[in-house]
């Protein structure tokens, strides 16, 4: 598995290959817990979100969505708040965000959209607290990226209990199969949530 840039801390490094690999290998193996909702979501969905509006450049920042599992109410999910950013430029938010929010702690990569080289590739960054487990994941794209379809799976679950407990029931079953492979755990979902999102955008006309 190869993603091309990573930077974290207090100040952006310059890494070899070998240490990026190695601190790849320890983000995708962190354990993976599904815990009940938590109402506290939503708030610390929105605090992040004001704090990224007030400490990002308002020319790059659009809209901050929150979306995924924690976005769900009553649904378990591991408990770290997905945000989706629209952003104007990915190619500005390497000169301009990235600096800001790894002098902030956050981990930072250029990512694929799918698998380990798929574009189109986008800003992806971890917050973490204190103990150093994982608060959110922050997804910065641009508009017309793939990546907002994922509100219309979220909007269908809200809207649709039985979806929701259908995919609670195979998190649930894949996290304890799979407790340390963030990858392989992934992509054993994406099968419903393919199927899923295309009943969704037929629901929310959006073919």
């Amino acid at each position: 598995m190869v993603w091309i840039e990573v930077l974290w801390g207090l100040s952006i490094k310059i890494i070899t290959m070998n240490t990026l690999e190695e601190h790849i290998n320890k983000v995708v193996q962190e354990e993976i817990s599904i815990v009940p909702y938590n109402p506290e979501w939503p708030r610390m969905f929105e605090q992040e979100k004001n704090h990224l509006f007030s400490c990002l450049p308002h020319d790059l920042v659009r809209r901050i969505e929150h979306f995924g599992s924690t976005a769900v109410p009553s649904l378990s999910a591991k408990p770290i708040i997905d945000m989706l950013v629209e952003v104007t430029s990915l190619n500005e938010t390497k000169k301009s965000i990235v600096p800001i929010l790894t002098s902030q702690g956050y981990e930072y990569f250029w990512r694929p959209t799918w698998g380990d080289d798929v574009p189109p590739f986008y800003a992806w960054f971890i917050k973490r607290d204190s103990q150093g487990h994982r608060t959110h994941h922050i997804h910065m794209v641009e508009h017309d990226f793939e990546h907002w379809e994922r509100l219309l799976f979220r909007d269908y679950l809200i809207e649709h209990p039985d979806s929701a407990k259908e995919y609670e029931t195979i998190k649930i079953r894949l996290s304890k199969n799979l407790p340390n492979d963030r990858v392989t755990y992934t992509q054993a979902k994406t099968e419903f949530i393919v199927k899923v999102t295309h009943t969704a955008k037929r629901y929310y006309h959006q073919e």
